[in-house]
């Protein structure tokens, strides 16, 4: 029997709006494109304990976030109260995004949230996403279905206590069906769940297989059978949130599994960087298998005086030479370039140095070139690069493009070659103050095996957030002028880059654990 909804005609319909999207399984990489979009232009975002809060990153300024989280023994909103919640912002005119951890219409309430705006006559559209039901296991090398064991897979809840009198779950007739069974939540009720499960016909030989934290750098699975995994639970203290799958295709972990092989596996690595650049460097670690997290210390913003640096970057083609110290530097200098000319020919015939191949990347993007580069990245270099390719420079000049408050070896050595300098302010780094993907939080409950700076800016705000630091935390550096920030601040170095840029620091770290 079909229910059928009736929806209540408003004289006057808002102009609101009420995604409810399914936010996928933990692993960044698994959040659709369609959830980025919606990130990117909600206004009211509500998201749930299962949503892996780095993908808040992605939204705009001002947006109004709220946690609506619900786990065991632990709910921050009844169900009808983020009911109420979605109904109220939606009504307000908002886009409102409501993100549920994997799909919103497989265990997630959403069709319970759907209802509500539908009898409040409010829009709303379903965004389906990807589930831990199938993802967690496949992280795990455990295919659900597979020619050679069986063609079918149930999936049922653990939400319920199985010994309830009015329980919705027909234990004997999941027993009775053939193939793999996999169920969500209820890893703290597996003991009455398994017996069920036996009572009614299922052989207590059958392999089990729990994933917890499936498809993210804190994934681990238990292996066992019907008849012990309760008691294999309870022995090594492993708990929620957790898959568990039941079927003769847990046995092929053992062949096919590959996500917690990889070479920084189970490693917690902080990534210290600007909310807008940390994603390199994330990424690159989770491909290696580390349990990644972002703890922006420091953001860009403008130089104070935005007009000094225009009126710089307008006289560009009166310079002999442009340096560039970074590649916020180029992306700052060209965005005002182009906010002043149209034309690139503009920049006449300035010729361009870079330290490092990341700055010299960012010039080449604007279709440049980069004429003189040298093959160590740090301000010494350059100046060594002018006296070996360059040589005279008595007279010429040069502008150099960077961060307010760098030091000044560049500008006093080519003042001393005889050089006129300039120095555009293009950007200035400022303490992050807002914790959006919740990472300061996760410092201090989760800890880290290792925490990584890639400047002395990032090194300095950290340290100014006075956190406390967890027992054996291991320090990663992009280069020596990072390092001696650290060291100057109290922090040992464990590791530096030999190569001072982001491949440098991950090769230096694969190599720090020895992979």
């Amino acid at each position: 029997m079909t229910k059928k909804v009736k929806s209540k005609q408003s004289s006057s319909v808002s102009p609101g709006i009420c995604y409810l999207a399914g936010a996928g399984p933990g692993d960044l990489g698994l959040v659709t494109l369609r959830v980025k979009e919606l990130l990117e232009k909600a206004e009211v975002v509500v998201f749930d304990y299962l949503c892996n809060q780095e993908m808040l990153k992605w939204v705009k300024d001002g947006v109004e976030i709220i946690y609506a989280g619900k786990k065991a023994g632990n709910h921050t909103m009844r169900q009808e109260d983020i009911n109420a919640l979605l109904v109220e912002k939606t009504r307000a005119g908002h886009t409102v995004l409501r993100l549920k951890g994997g799909d919103p219409f497989l265990f997630g309430r959403g069709g319970e949230e759907a209802e509500a705006l539908a009898e409040a006559g409010l829009r709303f559209e379903i965004v389906p996403g990807v589930t831990s039901a199938i993802a967690a296991p496949a992280y795990a090398g455990i295919p659900v279905t597979h020619r050679d064991f069986t063609s079918s897979v149930t999936i049922f809840t653990g939400h319920e206590d199985p010994l309830k009198a009015d329980t919705a779950l027909d234990y004997a007739r999941i027993a009775s069906l053939p193939g793999t069974k996999v169920m969500l939540m209820g890893i703290e009720r597996m003991g009455p769940i398994t017996d069920e499960l036996q009572k009614h016909g299922m052989d207590p030989q059958t392999p089990v297989a729990l994933v917890r934290w499936g498809t993210t750098g804190r994934q681990e699975t238990l292996e066992g059978t019907l008849g012990n995994i309760a008691s294999r639970i309870r022995e090594v203290g492993f708990s929620a949130p957790a898959v568990a799958v039941f079927g003769e295709v847990a046995t092929l972990r053992h062949k096919l599994g590959w996500f917690e092989k990889r070479p920084l596996s189970k490693k917690k690595i902080v990534v210290t960087r600007t909310r807008q650049q940390a994603g390199v460097l994330s990424a690159a670690l989770r491909e290696l298998g580390s349990d990644v997290y972002e703890l922006p210390t420091i953001r860009i913003e403008p130089p104070v005086d935005l007009r000094s640096f225009a009126e710089l970057v307008q006289d560009v083609h009166r310079y002999d030479w442009l340096v560039f110290t970074s590649p916020n530097g180029v992306s700052a200098f060209f965005e005002m370039f182009y906010k002043l000319y149209s034309d690139a020919r503009e920049i006449g015939g300035v010729r361009i140095a870079a330290i490092g191949p990341a700055t010299a990347k960012r010039v080449r993007e604007f279709h440049l070139a980069v004429d003189l580069q040298p093959s160590e990245f740090v301000a010494e270099a350059i100046i060594k690069e002018f006296k070996a390719k360059v040589g005279d420079v008595e007279n010429q000049r040069i502008l150099l493009a960077r961060a307010e408050q760098a030091r000044d070896v560049l500008p006093k050595e080519l003042a001393k070659m005889g050089a006129i300098v300039d120095e555009a302010i293009a950007y200035r780094t400022v303490p992050e103050t807002e914790d959006v993907s919740g990472g300061i939080a996760r410092f201090q409950t989760d800890g880290a095996d290792m925490i990584t700076f890639t400047s002395s800016s990032t090194v300095e705000n950290f340290m100014a957030l006075k956190l406390a630091l967890p027992p054996g935390l291991k320090t990663a550096s992009i280069g020596p002028v990072t390092s001696q920030t650290m060291r100057d601040l109290g922090l040992i170095v464990d590791v530096e880059a030999k190569q001072y840029d982001i491949p440098g620091l991950i090769t230096a770290i694969r190599e720090y654990y020895g992979a």
